[in-house]
């Protein structure tokens, strides 16, 4: 055997993982050698390594590299995390150091190197493959314009770039849609993929800072364990605390690859999280015609949620990166079931290290899943033998695999983190919602569901926090420490309603048209969210009507189960695609258990109020798609099935046009509608996420003038601009200027949005409400002792 062929193949992987850990422990190295080394330690040699044990659980190499990527990050989070506990055991102080990383990751991956099986067929390669050289265009093309785009608006400039990428998105996604018959699953999935990482990175992008909702307090508690190099739960109890997927994975990240941490939440962590869309692709194409796994994954992207929210939370986003592996592993039949069901509970664990919210959601799916299941057996038991026997399939699912995960999550939240407070008291206060109904209401995002929901107006939302805080500040007034009641009820609040763009020249000829321009755009939001959830349910009824009817045809031949030809002929794979005139797709038993459980968890999160507050009715939607979206897709092309030859462009254009509409190109060229954070320098995200230098430059002089005050007084100023600079202002200080709050002692920060406009937004129960702020109030109670261009400070 020669040289060459021997570093082809495991030894080539064996040799490599000492040379990159050389260049880790190489004094004073350049940061390119470093950073290479680092993403094949972490990411290239795990993900290569793992993909060959993946392969025994999912059929196809394309499968099997997609699972492995969520294998890598999980044992990113475990080697972190094993050395954080051993290595203090021996003396060492800072275990999560660069060298002490680099080794374990090594060691790591030399033992998986030596167990894992070398059989894995080789990648197909020779001959053109079509399609690529368009796509591929196309996909460098979208790419290059969403980080140019975001980098003009943080510069200042308008926003033309990310709508025209936007634009270029929508062509790839097009081209795809048009010649899906004609192009490898892999040339798709790598379209999917660009345009999922444009999304992602049009809104991560954005600021020069840390910018976003979640995001911001995940940056604060991962750079107090990054100072210190060791993780204690104990020193900073917190949940955000224990979500190692924004611990331990971007700690490893930054000192093993010297990228800045600030980037390795804005661009790392998307760019994994881009996988998803492609994930149920993948996931839905094992059971499905290539059309229905297209628009499955472009139904995943296009729901806001996507680009709007999942960018700013990275722990969900790995979360939801293992919870696709999942289910490409669920739906890939042709694996032997007890591998499956190991690897499928494996990743589920870390779903469980990644995020709390994501798991507890996942935890009530599958038991409801497994429940729908169990109750449908005994029904089918109760009709008789023969007909038992008819419909007798295998369950993926059984009760170990929800008790599993049910069982880490709690002893994760429990004994070893003690960060289970927010799941009782989430518990705690739905049971009374039920129990004793007519309290306040649950999050506005309710009223989006055909289940119901209700709409509380921002009046009615900031009446409710006022008699809140008049209550809890009561005790605190009496002993004199907080502002007069009397003299903050001279300064009555008012909302503010957002701010819509003016109308373009296109907005401004409809309305002379007689077209309401801004009243058309909220219809059409409206329209596309009660569109999906009608599709999801069309489509439900439609795959279960096809699977009865396989399972029918099954039984009159005397078997029991699925043949793989009739797979073959429902996935299009059987001489060649699948010609029906409603384009079915004939669904696996658990899919549609899981879809049902998933609805069920929505519909709760719309009728008990605390559950949409606490978790939010969109974002499990958005968790939702991953079992249900091939039936939003298919209930799409049934419909469109009635106009025969016309069915394939008018759903083209129909997804194209909600793609447009939602990703915010439709209202950016007419206007009427407010402005979203990846297209403006305004707008609600934009007054309240965006990081401006001047508020932290503010909190910087404050934190300079009292460093050496005993003891240090404290600082107020509402929630969002706290969560700004609270990395820039270490002292005593939260996340409250609500007049009725206000210190008669405090300093108190008014942030940009404050000084430029007198608007303060305060976020309760789920929903966001803008307010006219009394600037009097500090002018007749304080005295202004800092002021520039974007900041202001009362004492």
């Amino acid at each position: 055997m020669t040289v060459p062929t021997l570093l082809r193949g495991r030894y080539g992987m064996l040799v490599s993982i000492p040379v990159a850990l050389l260049l880790q422990l190489w004094p004073g190295g350049h940061w390119l050698p470093l950073a290479v080394s680092g993403l094949w330690l972490l990411i290239g040699a795990p993900a290569v390594l793992w993909r060959a044990v993946a392969f025994r659980a999912v059929s196809s190499p394309g499968a099997a590299f997609l699972v492995a990527v969520g294998l890598t990050v999980l044992t990113d989070m475990v080697v972190a995390l094993t050395v954080n506990f051993a290595l203090p055991l021996a003396g060492v102080e800072r275990p999560l150091e660069r060298d002490v990383l680099a080794c374990a990751s090594a060691m790591v991956l030399l033992v998986l190197g030596a167990l894992a099986p070398d059989d894995m067929p080789p990648w197909r390669s020779g001959g053109r493959i079509a399609g690529l050289v368009p796509v591929g265009v196309l996909c460098a093309v979208a790419l290059t314009l969403s980080v140019a785009g975001p980098v003009r608006l943080n510069n200042g400039l308008g926003g033309a770039v990310s709508v025209f990428a936007l634009v270029v998105v929508a062509a790839l996604l097009v081209l795809l849609m048009v010649r899906r018959e004609r192009y490898r699953d892999g040339v798709v999935e790598l379209g999917l993929y660009a345009s999922a990482a444009s999304l992602l990175l049009l809104t991560s992008l954005r600021g020069w800072y840390i910018t976003g909702h979640d995001i911001q307090r995940e940056y604060l508690f991962f750079r107090l364990t990054l100072g210190g190099s060791y993780w204690d739960i104990s020193a900073y109890n917190d949940p955000y605390n224990a979500c190692l997927s924004v611990i331990m994975l971007p700690i490893s990240l930054v000192r093993m690859t010297g990228i800045p941490d600030f980037y390795v939440f804005k661009a790392v962590l998307p760019l994994l999280f881009a996988l998803t869309p492609v994930l149920v692709h993948r996931s839905v194409r094992h059971v499905a015609p290539k059309f229905v796994a297209l628009l499955s994954a472009v139904f995943f992207m296009v729901f806001p949620t996507f680009f709007t929210d999942m960018a700013f939370l990275g722990r969900q986003e790995m979360a939801f990166l293992l919870l696709g592996c999942a289910m490409v592993v669920l739906t890939d039949t042709a694996r032997p079931m007890r591998l499956r069901r190991i690897l499928f509970t494996v990743l589920l664990a870390g779903i469980v290290l990644a995020h709390y919210s994501t798991t507890y959601v996942v935890v009530a799916t599958l038991g409801m899943a497994w429940a729908v299941d169990l109750v449908s057996r005994v029904f089918r038991r109760e009709k008789g033998p023969r007909r038992s026997h008819r419909f007798r399939t295998r369950s993926f699912l059984t009760w170990w695999m929800v008790l599993a995960p049910a069982v880490l999550a709690l002893v994760w939240a429990g004994p070893v983190t003690h960060t289970g407070g927010q799941l009782r008291t989430t518990l705690t206060e739905a049971a009374d919602s039920v129990l004793h109904p007519g309290g306040e209401a649950g999050s506005s995002d309710t009223s989006y569901s055909i289940f119901g929901g209700t709409v509380t107006t921002p009046e009615q939302r900031l009446a409710e926090f006022e008699r809140l805080k008049i209550r809890e500040t009561a005790e605190r007034r009496a002993d004199g420490e907080l502002l007069p009641l009397k003299t903050v009820r001279k300064y009555p609040l008012e909302t503010v309603e957002p701010e819509s763009l003016p109308l373009s020249a296109a907005g401004r000829m409809l309305d002379s048209a007689g077209v309401d321009v801004a009243a058309v755009n909220a219809f059409l939001r409206q329209s596309a969210a009660q569109l999906l959830q009608v599709l999801l349910l069309i489509g439900l009824v439609a795959a279960a009507l096809a699977r009865l009817r396989r399972t029918r045809r099954t039984g009159r031949r005397g078997k029991s189960g699925t043949t793989d030809e009739d797979r073959a002929k429902d996935t299009g794979k059987a001489g060649g695609p699948r010609r029906n005139r409603h384009r079915v797709f004939v669904p696996e038993r658990d899919q549609i258990t899981l879809s049902v459980a998933s609805l069920v968890v929505v519909g709760l999160m719309t009728v008990v109020p605390q559950l949409s507050v606490d978790y939010g009715v969109l974002r499990a939607f958005q968790q939702g798609l991953f079992f249900f979206a091939p039936f939003v897709a298919t209930g799409l092309l049934w419909l469109a099935g009635w106009l025969g030859r016309w069915a394939a462009p008018v759903t083209c254009a129909l997804v194209t046009g909600l793609f447009l509409d939602l990703t915010g190109v439709v209202p950016k060229m007419v206007g009427g509608y407010p402005a979203q954070l990846h297209l403006d320098n305004a707008g609600r995200y934009y007054d309240n996420y965006y990081p401006m230098t001047e508020e932290r430059l503010a909190a910087y002089w404050l934190q300079t003038r009292t460093e050496k005050q005993n003891p240090r007084p404290g600082l107020q100023t509402e929630n969002f601009t706290y969560r700004k600079v609270q990395t820039v202002y270490p002292g005593a200080a939260q996340g409250s200027n609500f007049p009725l709050q206000l210190s008669t002692h405090e300093y108190v920060l008014l942030g940009s949005t404050t000084v430029w406009k007198d608007e303060v937004t305060l976020f309760y129960r789920g929903d966001l409400v803008t307010y006219r702020y009394p600037t009097g109030l500090l002018d007749e109670t304080k005295n202004l002792i800092y002021s520039s261009e974007g900041a202001e400070i009362y004492r």
